[in-house]
């Protein structure tokens, strides 16, 4: 195995790692909103994370900062996690866990646009068709989903996860400039600190006027989601756009809906029906046949 097949397989394993940890989140996320307001969990889920960083603040110091850099840092954290994380705070009030994460499957083709026009990425034509099986099994999958009462407008929250996925799309073209100079951990330690000065304003108003009650489960939830999901999942995706394109990184996107609803199977006792597994299948065998590589053989007439 050359090193550049090392490489690769390093940002494969990772970025499939980071896709079940994010996964995890919306049931995560749902569980902690039923106690604490959806900004309360936002924020306390970046100060987590940010307090997991402390130690590494020397080493970040030691960057030489352009103009350019400062900017390009405060626009992909404005995307993400500021913009990103308003949108899917709102979306799992009206939508459950499960439809958000299969609303997820859209960032892919939203990165794939934006890499090829912004990033000059070649789209190949084997990744259209990999994507466009992707997208119908998730929209197969999405019609499967069933409302519930924690679940009252789908139809909003849905978009609103969408709105989200524009914004995650807009990081990922945003840090793809930045993981040439900067490392994944400096990239994703920003993002807390300024997720946490953004949403801190959120949180003192919301603590103020809503009646919210930090029980044992709640705060499990806020450790899980600011020490695992913020920092192991946002570090495993920034290292893997270090080793693959973005275009194909954002491709797994379509590994979290499956994630989502399998743990939601086991952890939140939700059932899956055949269909829903054959659905899930499709958009497995999307990603695949859009990730590996067919070489042509070469015929040498005999004489």
């Amino acid at each position: 195995m050359t090193k550049s097949q090392n490489f690769n397989l390093l940002g494969l394993v990772s970025i499939i790692f980071a896709m079940f940890i994010w996964g995890s989140s919306f049931i995560a996320l749902k569980a902690a909103m039923a106690d604490l307001g959806e900004f309360t969990v936002i924020f306390f889920r970046m100060l987590i994370a940010s307090l997991c960083f402390i130690y590494f603040i020397k080493d970040f110091l030691k960057y030489d900062f352009t103009k350019k850099d400062i900017q390009l840092i405060i626009l992909f954290a404005f995307f993400e996690p500021c913009l990103y994380f308003v949108f899917e705070a709102k979306a799992l009030l009206y939508t459950s866990a499960s439809q958000a994460g299969m609303i997820t499957s859209l960032m892919p083709i939203l990165t794939a646009m934006a890499a090829g026009y912004f990033l000059k990425e070649i789209i190949s034509k084997q990744l259209l068709f990999g994507s466009l099986i992707a997208v119908f099994g998730a929209i197969w999958l999405s019609v499967q989903a069933t409302s519930t009462v924690t679940s009252p407008n789908p139809l909003l929250g849905n978009f609103l996860e969408f709105c989200a996925m524009i914004c995650a799309a807009g990081y990922t073209i945003v840090v793809r400039y930045l993981v040439s100079k900067f490392s994944a951990i400096f990239i994703t330690a920003m993002q807390a600190f300024i997720g946490a000065i953004f949403f801190f304003p959120f949180f003192i108003y919301e603590f103020s006027t809503t009646d919210m009650n930090f029980t044992t489960n709640a705060v499990a939830c806020l450790f899980y989601l600011g020490v695992v999901v913020t920092l192991g999942g946002y570090g495993l995706y920034n290292f893997a756009l270090t080793k693959i394109d973005a275009s194909k990184a954002s491709m797994f996107i379509y590994l979290i809906p499956i994630f989502t609803m399998i743990l939601a199977f086991f952890i939140l006792d939700e059932k899956l029906t055949a269909l829903e597994l054959i659905a899930s299948a499709v958009i497995l065998t999307g990603v695949a046949l859009s990730q590996l590589k067919f070489r042509k053989r070469k015929h040498q007439s005999e004489f």
